[in-house]
């Protein structure tokens, strides 16, 4: 084994795609664990800072640009990825709704619940982007990286109950994010569909850039009867 670690850059790239929180995942061709689906990264190039590898490592799965959102989530230290001593630092990076990457025929959109066979520990890495994600929709104003530019609530809604992964009531949803400051009203409504109904107000986030609203909240499930 070598007296040096390689270092390499991953990223837990997550989006709301049918109503369904799904990583992008590619399949490897070559050992080790030749088959198995894999975190998109690579290895720390001379000169470069982490976050410049990673995004070097994405643009080749998945337009940079379309990413809303990138923060540091951890880093490991693995003597059994390789022949030699790996330290990894993973990513996390959002993808809002109404964006659809061109992607390579090697890779993947997979639903975070139904998980294809992972390479490595990829399968914790993924998980504890998940908890990230949801920790952070309940305390800040990070829903801005998963919905779209205008949306209407019931639209917003279902980016939540897929991301947190449980029920949330439309209602409450509307008035926490408007009490703290977090949406507001485009002054447009979207007219209704091939089924009727009423048009319904479009909304926007105030910012698309990371702000804590409320440090100790926490998005619950939506009880019965709501």
């Amino acid at each position: 084994m070598s007296p040096h670690p390689v270092h390499s850059t991953v990223a837990v790239v997550l989006q709301v795609r049918e109503a369904r929180l799904q990583v992008l995942v590619w399949q490897r061709a070559k050992e080790p664990q030749s088959g198995r689906w894999t975190l998109p990264g690579g290895t720390l190039a001379a000169g470069e800072s982490l976050e410049q590898s990673i995004r070097r490592h994405l643009a080749a799965k998945v337009d940079v640009q379309e990413l809303s959102h990138l923060e540091q989530l951890e880093t490991r230290v693995d003597a059994a990825v390789a022949p030699s001593w790996q330290v990894s630092t993973a990513y996390l990076g959002l993808v809002p709704t109404h964006l659809d990457p061109a992607i390579p025929a090697d890779t993947r959109w997979h639903p975070v619940d139904a998980l294809p066979p992972l390479a490595f520990d990829d399968g914790v890495t993924i998980e504890r982007g998940r908890d990230r994600l949801q920790a952070k929709l309940s305390y800040t104003n990070l829903g801005f990286a998963l919905a779209p530019p205008e949306f209407t609530v019931s639209e917003l809604r279902t980016v939540y109950v897929a991301a947190l992964g449980h029920a949330v009531s439309a209602t409450n949803l509307q008035r926490v994010l408007l009490r703290r400051g977090v949406l507001e009203p485009t002054g447009e409504r979207r007219e209704p569909g091939p089924a009727g109904g009423r048009p319904a107000a479009l909304f926007r986030f105030r910012t698309r850039a990371l702000a804590i609203t409320d440090q100790f909240a926490v998005l619950r499930p939506q009880r019965a009867g709501e």
